[in-house]
């Protein structure tokens, strides 16, 4: 079973009620580390994304993805605007034309993603940065098996674990590097909002 236009806006909105619920929480974890507006800035994103499929949702999963790519790129400050916008970009450019999304495109489009994030951030897992949740998600999907919700579950369980290991690490990148071993015990918030993003999409996809 795979997942149309409409299901991937359903995943958006999902994703725009998980990171309102945890607006605060994201502001804390960058208020401790960065300059505090990672919360409000992903909630006014996805609020924007939100707004965005009111007032029509595309015909296909890649314009969909597009969408969000674009708004938040315009909408967004800080860093998330432009990671997350390339993450979603180059992921509906592995979407292609296709009406539904199954794990093998899933699998692909998560791939652009982190390429996409790791090619505007420069970071690798071991900086403390979103790349240490998003990662190792995008290699348990790889070899999760099963249905798309089976894979999404797999990459927010793997995001979960690379989001905990941020809480050791010396950031190598982003307004926390210039803390160095001070901002250890900390987890990155970007880590952490990948990590709910995911959980919300394989909410939806279930």
């Amino acid at each position: 079973m795979g997942c149309d236009a409409t299901g991937v806006a359903a995943a958006l909105r999902a994703a725009a009620t998980v990171v309102a619920g945890h607006r605060a929480e994201l502001i804390e974890l960058d208020r401790a580390i960065g300059d505090a507006d990672h919360g409000e800035n992903l909630n006014r994103g996805f609020e924007a994304i939100v707004a965005a499929l009111d007032a029509g949702v595309p015909e296909t999963p890649a314009a969909v993805a597009k969408l969000a790519a674009t708004t938040l790129i315009s909408k967004v400050g800080g860093a998330a605007g432009p990671l997350y916008g390339t993450a979603f970009l180059r992921a509906s450019g592995k979407l292609g034309t296709t009406g539904e999304v199954d794990v093998p495109v899933l699998v692909e489009a998560l791939k652009a993603a982190l390429e996409g994030v790791q090619a505007r951030g420069k970071a690798v897992v071991g900086d403390a940065t979103m790349v240490d949740a998003l990662a190792p998600a995008v290699e348990a999907a790889s070899s999760a098996g099963g249905d798309l919700a089976a894979a999404l579950t797999a990459a927010a369980d793997a995001a979960d674990r690379g989001a905990e290991s941020t809480v050791d690490l010396v950031p190598r990148k982003g307004r926390a590097s210039y803390l160095g071993e001070r901002a250890v015990g900390h987890m990155d918030p970007g880590a952490r909002s990948t990590a709910l993003l995911l959980r919300a999409f394989a909410e939806a996809a279930r």
